[in-house]
Order: C-alpha cells, then sequence, then structure tokens
C-alpha cells in the first residue's frame, strides 16, 4: 500500500512538472491483475544500477525516526516528559526528608529503650545481691547470738585466743629505745629520760600533764567488711561488773541504719573477729563518735543533735537530751566529713561532748557532761575551725586536734586548756600509718589513743609531761 501511495505522489510531482507518465494494466505470471506506472528520468539518460530502492527505503526509516521522536516531544508536553519527572522528582525527595527524620528518631527511641532495659536488669540482679547479702548477715548474726563464748575459761575459745595469733601488746622498753633513737639529736638525753618515767604507763606518777609525744600505731584488727571502713572501737576506763577493762567494744558505722554493738572479752578476741555478743541498740547511732563510759554507751542518735546514754547491763536507753543548737548530720564535721558534727571523748575528769553552732560559726565548742543525766554542766568556746581539723580528744581536760585524716605524717596542731581558756598551736608528729583516720578517742586508764584508720583499729602510746 505504501508503495502506491509512493508512486501516486511521484506521478503528482512529475506530472506537475510537465513530464509524460504510462500506465499499463496487466496479469502477471500467477494470473493476478498488476498495474505499472512508468515515468522517464528526467536528468539520467538509463539507470546505472538498481540502487535507487535502498536509498528510497533509508529515507522512508529517517522520516519514521523523525516521526517517534515528534510523538516523544508531545507526548512531554502534556506532563510526561523530563521536566515532569522533574518536578516530581523535587516533590518526593522534601516528602522523603521529615520521613527519614522521623525514622531515625523511632531508631533513637528503640536504642533508650533497650539501655533502660539493661539498666533495669542490672538493677534488679543488684537488689538481689544486696537481698542475700542481707540475709546472710541476719544469719550471721543469729549464729553469733545462738554461740556466745561461755563465761568460765573452760570455752575453747580461749585457748585459741592465747595462741599464735595473740594480738601484739605494748613493751615500755622497746619503745624506750625508739623514742631515743629518733629524737636524741634534738632534745637533751636527761630531759628525755625524765619525761620517759613520768609518762610511762604504770609508773609511779599518774597525775595529769601536756601531752608531749604520740607513738607509732599498734594494729590490733581488721573489719573484713566494706561496713567497716570507718568505725569506733573503745574500752571502758571506769567499767561496771560483769564488764572489765579488759571488755572491748566495737562498732562498724558504714550505713543508714547503725545498730550493731559488738562486744569482745578482750583486745585478742577483737583481733581474732568472734565477737562474745552482739547488742542491738534501740535507735541507729550516727558516725564514729561514739564512747563507753561508766557501764553505758554514749552516742549520737542519727539525724539528731541529741544525746543518748544505752546501759549496757540493762541493754536500754536510760537518758536522752539534746544539745541547745549543735549542728548535725553534716553541718559542723570534721574534715574528713562522715557526719561527725557530734563527737564525745573521755579523760581522767568525765564525759565531754565535742561539736559546734551557728552562734560559735564553726569553731569548736567544748562542753562537761553529767554522765547519768547528759546535763551540760560547763561549756567552753574554742577558736579552733571544727571543719580545719580531721579529728580530737581530750586528756586532763585539755582539748587536742589531728592535722589531717590522710596525710601520712600529719601532727597534732592545736591544744585548748579548759584550765586557762586559751590555745596554742602545736607540732608532735602523729603517724597516719593507713590513709584514713576516722576516730580517736583517749582512755584514761591505759594511758593510750584508740584510732580507727582505714579498716584497721589500732592504738597510740602516749607521752605527758609533768604538770
Amino acid at each position: 500500500m505504501l508503495g502506491a501511495w509512493l508512486l501516486l505522489w511521484g506521478g503528482l510531482a512529475l506530472g506537475c512538472r510537465g513530464e509524460t507518465a504510462f500506465l499499463r494494466r496487466a496479469d502477471d505470471s500467477a494470473g493476478r491483475c498488476t498495474y505499472s506506472f512508468t515515468v522517464a528520468s528526467p536528468v539520467e539518460a538509463a539507470c546505472p544500477d538498481a540502487g535507487g530502492v535502498p536509498e528510497l527505503r533509508a529515507e522512508l526509516a529517517a522520516l519514521a525516526a523523525r516521526l517517534s521522536r515528534l510523538e516523544s516531544r508531545e507526548r512531554g508536553a502534556g506532563g510526561s516528559g523530563p521536566r515532569g519527572v522533574e518536578a516530581g522528582g523535587a516533590r518526593d525527595s522534601q516528602q522523603a526528608a521529615p520521613a527519614a527524620r522521623l525514622e531515625a528518631a523511632y531508631s533513637e527511641l528503640l536504642r533508650a529503650k533497650s539501655r533502660l532495659e539493661e539498666e533495669k536488669r542490672r538493677l534488679e540482679r543488684e537488689k538481689e545481691e544486696l537481698g542475700r547479702r542481707l540475709e546472710s548477715n541476719t544469719q550471721e548474726i543469729t549464729r553469733l547470738r545462738a554461740t556466745r563464748c561461755p563465761p568460765g575459761g573452760e570455752g575453747p575459745g580461749r585457748d585459741a585466743l592465747r595462741g599464735p595469733g595473740k594480738a601484739p601488746r605494748w613493751d615500755p622498753q622497746p619503745l624506750a629505745y625508739q623514742e631515743l633513737q629518733s629524737e636524741r639529736t634534738e632534745v637533751p638525753a636527761s630531759r628525755l629520760l625524765e619525761e620517759t618515767a613520768l609518762g610511762r604507763p604504770g609508773s609511779k606518777d599518774s597525775g595529769c600533764g601536756e601531752l608531749v609525744w604520740v607513738g607509732e600505731p599498734v594494729v590490733f584488727g581488721r573489719a573484713d567488711s566494706i561496713a567497716g571502713k570507718y568505725g569506733v572501737w573503745m574500752k571502758d576506763p571506769e567499767p561496771v561488773p560483769p564488764f572489765t577493762r579488759e571488755t572491748t567494744w566495737r562498732v562498724d558505722t558504714v550505713g543508714t541504719e547503725v545498730r550493731q554493738l559488738f562486744q569482745y572479752e578482750a583486745a585478742e578476741q577483737l583481733a581474732q573477729g568472734y565477737p562474745a555478743k552482739v547488742h542491738i541498740l534501740p535507735q541507729p547511732l550516727e558516725s564514729t563518735g561514739a564512747v563507753i563510759y561508766r557501764g553505758g554507751l554514749f552516742f549520737q542518735p542519727r539525724r539528731s543533735r541529741a544525746l543518748a546514754r544505752y546501759d549496757l547491763r540493762g541493754e536500754a536507753i536510760t537518758a536522752e537530751r539534746e544539745i541547745p543548737g549543735a549542728g548535725y548530720h553534716g553541718q559542723y564535721p570534721y574534715s574528713w566529713g562522715g557526719y561527725t558534727d557530734i563527737d564525745l571523748a573521755v579523760d581522767e575528769t568525765g564525759l565531754w561532748v565535742i561539736y559546734s553552732t551557728e552562734k560559735a560559726r564553726g569553731a569548736i565548742v567544748l562542753s562537761k557532761l553529767d554522765p547519768e543525766t547528759l546535763e551540760i554542766r560547763r561549756t567552753w568556746e574554742t577558736n579552733i575551725r571544727k571543719r580545719g581539723v580531721a579529728n580530737s580528744f581530750v586528756i586532763c581536760g585539755t582539748l587536742y586536734t589531728v592535722s589531717s585524716y590522710s596525710a601520712p605524717n600529719a601532727t597534732i596542731n592545736f591544744a585548748y586548756d579548759t584550765a586557762t581558756g586559751t590555745s596554742r598551736a602545736l607540732s608532735i608528729p602523729f603517724e597516719n600509718r593507713f590513709r584514713y583516720l576516722s576516730m580517736v578517742d583517749y582512755n584514761p586508764a591505759e594511758r593510750q589513743l584508740f584510732a580507727w584508720d582505714s579498716f584497721n583499729m589500732v592504738t597510740y602510746p602516749i607521752r605527758l609531761s609533768q604538770a
């Protein structure tokens, strides 16, 4: 059909140009009727070859290609071309940006949820561990109460206490030699000999004097749990039967509900770690300021400015009284903290309490107490800042302070004499062997200091000058 149209167009073109054309009608070899249209070439006298048909076909193919391109452009103008695609892509990218942000936020929330769930599982494991430890401690307390050491000397524990594990005791002769060796170049030997005789425990002279020397610490025992990081241990200088001067007492003070008071028949039993009895106090105590005196434990109840007396025989509180204006629970502690706002002390003259008030502006206030009623008999206000010292104790009515709780080579740096109402600076060497001194108390019966230094229960021999 296409060939017929081409012939027709060719005839019309030739007709327009005035050329002669011939049409012939005849049957072909197959018997079909055919029409032949013949036109003479206006420029060629003869056909050199039959290549005209391929050229015509090439032109037709080029026309078909151009037609396809025109159709593609027409469709593009209707919105489906490259511009439409570009505009649609911009809209898609604008919509995809918020979606991507939401997806990222959702992923972060999932990760946070996973972290919280892991933290929850960790806390649950810690809770279970604390529960097991509490149950174990409760069982241990029950066992200790059920297996008290017998009062007589036939118990199996007493022989063991006097065996090879016996704690070291102070020997005045080696101590005097150490003193002469360390100080012989600083003071005359005659003065050393005189002071050694005056300050030696058990000597005929038992009068008071000024503190002039503190020896090296002697370890008597060590706490075996974190509750014993700091604490208080002591002996009663004026015991009441059935207790003796050898009866030793201990409180581990790490925790919020400190109620256990451990009783030992002697310091050697403390070194072995087996108490004869465990007292459960009616009220939890605060920090390391407690003392034992005349058959009672004197302590500060937790989160209060009061003092209480716990009777060791009757196992009950027999007296309780507030200290007017005293700071408590972290208002005026020693430099190491530990809620050491109120500290009790015992010396040759009786029972004391060391504290501070808002009126004193943080300076140490020292009050003498009635041991039966806890009534304040007299008060002294010093010029020593309580937060500026690590601890303090009283000897013969004079308050002494320790410069540092952690420095290995600390000093006894101040003294306040209640007899004269005056203070003075000192520089008496004091060794913090274990670098965390949380308690220091004086025992007038033994003439030595009791201290708690980072889990370790130690004593310090001392020497007093002539009054």
